[in-house]
């Protein structure tokens, strides 16, 4: 894949920019919160998910599912998933700090923080039905959807292991029937720019073949200013290309659907700035002047302009940024020998590689005296280059088969999904990090600094003001991992035809084997390669009724788990296994439609019962930063979701929704490292003391569009003010000493839109719209890290307040 590059990008975009123009079926957008009115005007359309693999309007479905179309999300100027939980109940979605591409994912606070290549998610992602394994490849450009589908609770009868939190499906726009061309252009703050295109083919000659092509580029700069990079290499500054396929055969009762997507993206992470340090730290690191070294920044506020130093990564070259690389095909062929039977296969292949600066530390170039390991020092001072935390993760890589055999059918009052499913990965990591670890002189014999060497620097007290010298160390952390499944599953559902199909009984089951392996690859001699073994039977049961065509109510009960796994990140280099994470959700929903549907009102109360709970602690010290996982006890999460769509009249539009979390830790179980303490190296339970963690514990949103024809085309105006409570990022206040100081406060996001749309002009239709996203101009952060053993907090503050507009032609 590497000579799909810029040129190759701007030659599809050139050709899609260059066909000639046709006219296109209207598909209409039609789902979720901007579900837009019936062609009559009289009330609320229909919404189609595929939550349950089949096709069944939203309202009929009893799962707690939240659907987003491609044109609002379009409107909303959403390029990739990061923006989706504005709009969703209960799904906190973030990008990861120094990453262009990881993802910490979580629905009802059930997650995963950990982007490493070996750990499971608990939230699964899937495209066009193949699943996305990586955390770290979860992000990339959504060049052309027709919709998101955010389903939460546990999918673990249709949809398998990992989807303990729920699941997303990312489903693109199939190829059109007469040939289509559409192209759309912006530009924003910070010089946020982008072209995409697209070209539809239509049946070609008289074939039952067509063909889709879509092309997108953006750039922008960052929207913090690093004194050592220009604009175009700032914190925040991104450079994205992608393209997409899509080819439809229409063969009678065989059809046959291939899908192929490109993302290549290099830039910057955002700053990631110091928050707060302990006085050692602080006072260590601010004598970097009197070296000859940059200003030690630290501030609990936004620092513009910043000091950001960059690498040298593995092939000498001094770097501030990352790069990475995903692609994948998909191959689906549904066959229908009856109407009441379809036979599906799903094939996929997915790659994902990524070359990453860390960055963690917002400084410069520091300078501080520094252990001299040279035993012929006479001192056992010298002085160096210092830093906080900066790395290089690379190459972490992953590819991945899947397939999957399904049957969906009808029998009398049953319908029917029952399948097979296979999954095959590798994937590999190495991780280079630098730090400055800052030690007492009188205590470096416990830092493992040879006792002469101690002697020396003792002796020298000039040399290390304040009593205090940084040793540097370069740990690196390096694995390949191998992961395969394989499973059977089955659910049906009984609608007796005596009751008129108002009563639904559905059950389900899915059995699952699992093995895994990790090997280090950083250590001085190879080690074999630890294997785990693991099995699982998920089920589910459901009970739903119509009182009326308008108003449905369903009692859900399902099971799910997270596969265990090996922990490839103990800085000991030990391999330590964890256990299968379990889960029983109990859920009561109602589905309405109300006053002429001119009213859409779904409401859902959920309580999630876990065990072997699998819990991701952070970790700074000598050994670098790390993520442990064990299993440490057990977990209640209860709470809510509603979502409204009303039209009070013809062209207005309100909607909203609210979410709402409650966790208790029954048992969260941590060894106690305080020697002065009488439970010292004792599991005690510390659940009382325990945070959600990157989940807030409210989060809501109101939104409203007004629609009038004005003559030359339709004016929209749209506005949408998102709200979310404090987020946590760490769940212990004892592990991780700043982890108040590292969270994000309440947020408040508003954002708006006006647009003049259906523009005639000769065979074309043109759009423009203006936008503005973060006006209230939030300062809260994006994501946070409590590197507590290396004694400070560091955060990214999410973009400022943004401006900009958008120009759309289609023929």
């Amino acid at each position: 894949m590497g000579g799909i590059n810029r040129s190759f990008i701007s030659g599809v975009l050139a050709m899609v920019l260059a066909s000639p123009a046709f006219a296109q079926e209207t598909v209409p957008g039609n789902q979720g919160a901007e579900a837009q009115a019936q062609p009559n005007g009289t009330g609320l359309s229909d919404i189609i998910v595929t939550a349950r693999r089949t096709q069944e309007r939203l309202q009929t479905v009893p799962v707690s599912v939240t659907a987003l179309s491609g044109e609002f999300l379009e409107q909303q100027n959403v390029l990739d998933v990061t923006s989706v939980p504005r709009f969703t109940p209960n799904l906190s979605l973030l990008q990861q700090s120094t990453s262009l591409t990881a993802v910490s994912l979580f629905i009802r606070g059930v997650g995963n923080q950990q982007p490493d290549a070996a750990t499971d998610q608990a939230v699964g992602v899937y495209l066009d039905g193949v699943y996305i394994a990586r955390a770290a490849g979860a992000i990339f450009d959504l060049v052309d959807l027709e919709r998101i589908e955010v389903l939460r609770g546990p999918q673990g009868t249709l949809f398998g292991r990992n989807t303990i939190g729920g699941a997303i499906q990312l489903v693109t726009k199939k190829p059109t029937d007469e040939m289509h061309l559409e192209a759309k252009a912006g530009y924003a703050s910070y010089d946020d720019w982008f072209v995409r295109g697209r070209v539809d083919t239509g049946f070609i000659g008289g074939s039952p073949i067509k063909i889709s092509l879509a092309a997108m580029h953006r750039e922008r700069d960052g929207y913090i200013d690093n004194l050592y990079t220009p604009d175009s290499r700032d914190p925040g500054a991104l450079r994205s290309d992608a393209i997409y396929a899509g080819v439809e055969a229409d063969l009678g009762n065989v059809t046959i659907n291939y899908n192929f997507d490109f993302n290549y993206r290099s830039g910057t992470a955002p700053y990631f700035q110091l928050l707060a340090a302990t006085p050692s730290v602080f006072n260590y690191f601010s004598q970097s002047p009197n070296f000859g070294g940059d200003p030690f920044l630290i501030s609990p506020d936004r620092i513009n302009p910043g000091l950001q130093d960059g690498f040298v990564d593995r092939f000498g070259n001094l770097r501030y940024g990352a790069k990475s690389r995903i692609y994948g095909h998909s191959l689906t062929i549904a066959y229908e020998p009856i109407d009441e039977l379809t036979l599906k296969s799903i094939t996929g292949y997915r790659r994902f590689w990524q070359d990453t600066i860390l960055t963690l530390d917002g400084n410069g170039y520091l300078r501080g005296p520094v252990v001299d390991f040279d035993p012929a020092s006479p001192t056992g001072v010298t002085v160096a280059d210092v830093g906080l935390y900066n790395g290089n993760n690379a190459p972490q890589k992953q590819w991945q088969f899947s397939q999957e055999f399904q049957a969906l059918g009808s029998s009398g009052d049953l319908n029917y999904v029952a399948g097979v499913y296979y999954f095959y990965e590798k994937a590999s990591q190495n991780n280079r990090q630098a730090l400055t670890l800052v030690a007492p002189t009188a205590f470096l014999e416990a830092f493992g600094v040879p006792a002469t060497t101690a002697a020396n620097i003792l002796a020298n007290p000039q040399l290390t003001p304040g009593g205090l010298i940084g040793i540097n160390l370069t740990p690196t952390l390096g694995f390949r991992a191998t992961s395969e499944s394989a499973a059977i599953f089955g659910q049906a559902s009984w609608k007796p035809s005596a009751l008129d199909g108002k009563l639904e009984i559905t059950g389900g089951a899915r059995y699952t084997q699992d093995r895994k392996t990790l090997q280090r690859t950083d250590l001085p001699t190879l080690t074999a390669a630890t294997v785990v073994n693991n099995d699982n039977i998920s089920w589910l049961g459901s009970v739903n009724y119509r009182f009326t065509p308008d108003i449905m109510a369903y009692a859900r009960v399902s099971t799910g788990y997270r596969s265990g796994g090996i922990d490839p990140q103990n800085p000991q280099g030990q391999l330590t296994t964890y256990k299968p994470e379990k889960v029983t959700a109990y859920e009561l929903g109602l589905k309405s439609e109300l006053f002429d549907r001119h009213l859409r009102l779904n409401l859902s109360v959920y309580q999630t019962d876990y065990s072997n709970l699998q819990i991701q602690q952070f970790q700074s010290g000598s050994g670098g930063a790390t993520s442990v996982v064990s299993n440490a006890g057990s977990a209640r999460f209860r709470g809510f979701e509603a979502e409204a769509t009303a039209i009070p009249f013809a062209g207005l539009q309100i909607d909203g929704s609210v979410g709402y979390v409650h966790p208790d830790f029954k048992e969260y179980l941590y060894r106690d490292p305080d020697f002065t303490s009488p439970t010292f190296n004792q599991l005690i339970n510390v659940g009382d003391e325990a945070h959600l963690s990157q989940t807030p514990k409210w989060n809501a949103r109101i939104g409203g569009q007004y629609s009038v024809d004005v003559g030359i085309g339709t004016l929209m105006l749209r506005s949408d003010l998102a709200y979310r409570s404090r987020i946590y990022f760490f769940a212990l206040d004892r592990v991780n000493p700043f982890n108040r100081e590292v969270s994000s406060r309440p947020d408040y996001d508003l954002s708006a839109r006006i647009s003049l749309s259906d523009i005639q002009a000769g065979n074309a239709k043109i759009d423009v719209g203006l936008w503005g996203a973060n006006l209230t101009n939030q300062r809260n952060l994006d994501f946070g890290i409590d590197f507590g053993g290396l004694g400070f907090g560091a955060g990214s503050y999410k973009k400022p307040r943004t401006f900009g507009g958008d120009v759309k032609v289609s023929f």
